[in-house]
């Protein structure tokens, strides 16, 4: 049984957890988040932790962005986007059992700012990683997030969750090491 309540989207994402993992669940019922959902996740978070788990898509990070604003410290569950698209369609509903044990095995906690030392990774870092001003940047931070368990995301937000989850130097080095090893043996 995980501890914390994990926050999804939608009733179908309930159903996906609990076939993983045994789980309680609260529901946003999408991204027009209610007050009475919000308080309920603020409640959760202090009884017992929150785990946010949306889809990996524009709307998922939207509602991922408002929780974790209005209650900081979350924990969060990154699924990529590979491991939840069916039919064309994204999210946590079409995910296998394992590709959710896995996403929930590599939670990242947020650190709340100010809470915990300097980040070690700077913008210089993502220029040299080609995660910026790249022609391929967004493939490289896709790749990148996936490797870290921070999901996909533009420069600036990778950096802030490089940060907010205090990703190390050596994390971030041997996720680069291990993308620019797929990349020459001709793993997409």
């Amino acid at each position: 049984m995980i501890k914390e309540i994990i926050v999804v989207e939608g009733k179908d994402d309930t159903v996906a957890i609990k076939r993983a993992v045994e789980a309680e669940t609260i529901e946003t019922g999408g991204s027009a988040i209610g007050q009475a959902v919000l308080k309920r996740v603020e409640l959760a978070q202090q009884r017992r932790g929150v785990i946010i788990f949306t889809d990996p898509d524009h709307a998922g990070e939207r509602i991922r962005k408002i929780v974790a604003q209005r209650v900081p410290g979350c924990k969060h569950a990154f699924l990529p986007q590979e491991d939840a698209l069916y039919k064309g369609d994204i999210g946590v509903e079409n995910a296998s059992p394992e590709a959710i044990q896995r996403a929930l095995a590599n939670v990242r906690t947020e650190v709340i700012e100010g809470s915990a030392g300097d980040a070690e990774i700077t913008g210089e870092d993502l220029m040299r990683a080609g995660l910026l001003v790249h022609p391929s940047a967004a493939d490289r931070r896709l790749r990148m997030g996936n490797l870290l368990g921070i999901g996909y995301a533009n420069g600036k937000q990778f950096f802030k969750r490089c940060s907010m989850f205090r990703i190390t130097r050596e994390e971030f080095d041997l996720a680069l090491e291990q993308m620019e090893r797929e990349t020459e043996g001709g793993t997409p």
